[in-house]
């Protein structure tokens, strides 16, 4: 037994020595070796730890002033990235999405949350999920969805009037807490027609609640040990902290998340009284959450067996739904909030404008009327996008091409950028839409009115929306983006109507911290939050 145990041993290291030795030729080997970039003080961190603690689209913004639009920088235990903001490179990157996937060690940190849902999934898996899912985000629905995004929108005006009510005319609220319970609130009606009653309890009573907070806390950060077996996939038998709460928040997301598709589906055949769905019933009793949707085009009589999605995969839309639909609308939501405090013209020119509506309930049309409202949204999400960057790792060999030839270290000029199969590009959302290349030397500068005649150059932007790249772009754009536009626009509608916003702060006391989303910080004590004071708009 013990030449046994040696043998397999030793069989062990040989083959970790023979991954580690490849690892480190390929990274030694990189044709983007050449390409100039920022000094690495740490074998281990690389230039991570700068961005982490800095507000990061500074740091790339500075990187770029330094080294050019195209560079290179040392990510964890001696990796190196590719970084651009060369719109055409990442025009390429995000429209060739069969060679440029997530890498492998953020698919593995995704599934741990989320399961194999759209969020993780690529390739084929990736197409079949989108095209079932497809129709459940499309303008009709997201429309008929409006009416819960206005009645959360309204419970959470009434709770801080009340608030409000009890002191001396001004009180001070956390922004981000109440918007994120609000969401909460909203995607699960909206999503999968489940009540967490965020606004009226405490959320952290909810089952389900608990259970996402527990899987996406355990998971946040990046520990050396977490980072490792991301990008070793033999190292996952290695235990990491938190894996036995993780695995039990887990069980309890999947046994609720069953009985939401069995209830989604009884639903449906009672609606339909047995058999196969027909796309083009207009029932108006039916259920409209976007689970039910999901379930009802994956039963369509019009799409092949072999197109539709497995149960494990229609499952795993839950958790997706609660990572991209919840927390990305209230911390931009809290953003908007924060830069009306800080422009107060522009926190009343937006309240003329939406106290022009003479009801209190508009319709997604109504909303999207609103110019001035639109170019604030814009402008919010430009500046303040809530997830500030992407990640995507060549599948294959290719070329990528450049609008503006880089310099390498040798001096030579370099119109395109060749990359090897593993090699790891970095996508820079917030730095992209702070550009001053693309919008000016004001383009830091907080001004919705840019919207009415934006730069030439913004067009070159390969976004799904707004000239921008806070939805990214191409087939993996934010399949959810007009859920969350709307979404947004019936908080701010409400909310600024009835309230005028100041910060309970100074300015520089707010700082942005992100961990995938880019939430505000209050720098005294280190936690999330957005203090406001709040009083009522009185004419």
């Amino acid at each position: 037994m013990p030449t046994v145990l040696s043998s397999a041993f030793v069989a062990l290291v040989a083959y970790s020595s023979y991954k580690l030795a490849k690892f480190f030729y390929h990274q030694y080997t990189l044709p983007i070796n050449h390409l100039p970039g920022p000094e690495s003080k740490s074998w281990i961190f690389g230039n991570i730890k700068e961005i982490w603690l800095n507000d990061n689209s500074v740091v790339h913004e500075k990187w770029v002033a330094s080294y050019g639009r195209t560079l290179k920088y040392k990510a964890m235990v001696g990796t190196t990235r590719l970084f651009t903001m060369d719109t055409k490179a990442l025009a390429h990157v995000l429209m060739h999405s069969h060679i440029y996937q997530k890498p492998e060690a953020s698919r593995y940190f995704l599934s741990l949350i989320v399961g194999e849902g759209v969020l993780v999934a690529e390739g084929e898996s990736h197409r079949q999920q989108r095209r079932v899912m497809n129709p459940a985000f499309g303008t009709l629905q997201i429309r008929e969805l409006t009416e819960i995004f206005m009645d959360k929108a309204i419970e959470l005006r009434d709770i801080w009037a009340a608030e409000v009510a009890q002191t001396d005319g001004e009180t001070r609220i956390d922004a981000l807490s109440w918007l994120s319970r609000m969401t909460l609130d909203v995607i699960g009606l909206a999503g999968f027609n489940y009540r967490f009653d965020a606004l009226s309890s405490d959320p952290e009573k909810n089952e389900l609640n608990k259970a996402f907070s527990t899987l996406f806390k355990s998971e946040s950060g990046v520990p050396l040990i977490s980072f490792l077996r991301g990008v070793f996939p033999a190292l996952r038998i290695l235990p990491a902290a938190r894996d036995v709460q993780s695995k039990q928040a887990k069980k309890t997301m999947n046994r609720i998340g069953q009985q939401l598709m069995k209830d989604s589906k009884a639903s449906l055949m009672a609606t339909k009284g047995g058999g196969t769905m027909d796309t083009t019933d207009k029932d108006p009793s039916r259920r409209r959450d976007l689970l039910t949707l999901l379930i009802r085009a994956n039963m369509a009589t019009d799409l092949h067996h072999s197109q539709r999605m497995s149960d494990e995969d229609v499952l795993a839309q839950v958790p997706t739904f609660l990572v991209a639909g919840h927390e990305t609308t209230s911390v931009g939501t809290a953003w908007a909030l924060y830069s009306l405090t800080q422009y107060p013209d522009v926190q009343e020119k937006l309240r003329t404008e939406l106290l022009t509506v003479s009801t209190d309930n508009p319709t997604m049309d109504d909303l999207n009327a609103l110019p001035y409202l639109d170019a604030f949204v814009r402008e919010t999400l430009r500046v303040h996008a809530p997830v500030p960057s992407s990640i995507r790792e060549a599948t294959q060999d290719d070329v990528i091409p450049l609008e503006h030839p880089v310099k390498d270290e040798q001096g030579n000029l370099q119109h395109y950028v060749r990359v090897t199969k593993g090699q790891t590009i970095f996508i820079p959302i917030l730095a992209i839409n702070r550009s001053k290349d693309i919008w000016g030397e004001d383009a830091h500068d907080f001004k919705p009115e840019r919207w009415q005649s934006i730069p030439e150059a913004a067009t070159s932007i390969p976004g799904v929306w707004g000239n921008q790249l806070t939805f990214l772009g191409g087939t993996r754009a934010c399949i959810g983006y007009r859920f969350s536009l709307v979404e947004m626009k019936a908080l701010l509608f409400t909310l600024v109507r009835a309230f005028e916003f100041q910060l309970a702060v100074p300015a520089n006391e707010i700082k942005k911290k992100s961990n995938v989303v880019q939430r505000p910080v209050l720098v005294s004590d280190g936690k999330n939050q957005m203090p406001l004071l709040v009083k009522p708009y009185r004419a």
